[in-house]
């Protein structure tokens, strides 16, 4: 596995798990809402947003699109190339990614609709300030590898034989 900067360890998500944890998330955010709609932050938060609208049974969904990493995975400019303008800066909706990590995206976010609530599935130290809910709390030096960032690859035995 290539090195990432500034990560020293790496937090594998399976498909069944990422579906697992954002249900959790819908179970949190039913005593929150109901919600007018979701706002997914592209791109992480697609999968997310889609598997917490289906438990919500919320068929209004907006995106944001925002990107703070660079092709190295380490965090700079950023770049909005979708803003969104609400009624009410949000109020009455959700917001979802699949993390906050450094916060850097989900300020540039909540700049835009401060009164929505914002979801996400993982936080670390950095960034869950910036985020109302969450799932799981990882620290930040940990690089989670999403199900769509993944593919099977033959795995060495610990033990080698002749």
């Amino acid at each position: 596995m290539a090195e990432t900067p500034g990560y020293i360890k790496y937090f594998p998500v399976s498909w069944e798990e990422l579906h697992r944890n954002g249900r959790a998330l819908a179970w949190r955010l039913m005593e929150k809402g109901p919600f007018e709609g979701i706002v997914a932050v592209t791109r992480g938060g697609l999968v997310p947003a889609a598997i917490v609208a289906r438990e919500l049974n919320i068929r209004h969904i907006e995106t944001v699109c925002i990107a703070a990493y660079r092709d190295d995975k380490s965090v700079g400019e950023v770049n909005i190339t979708k803003g969104l303008d609400l009624p009410n800066n949000g109020k009455g909706w959700l917001i979802v990614d699949d993390l906050v990590d450094s916060g850097i995206t989900a300020k540039y976010v909540r700049e835009m609709i401060p009164e929505a609530h914002f979801a996400t599935l993982y936080a670390k130290p950095k960034g869950v300030e910036r985020v109302d809910t969450f799932i799981t709390e990882v620290s930040q030096d940990t690089w989670i590898l999403f199900p769509w960032d993944q593919a099977p690859s033959f795995a060495e035995p610990l033990v080698q034989g002749e």
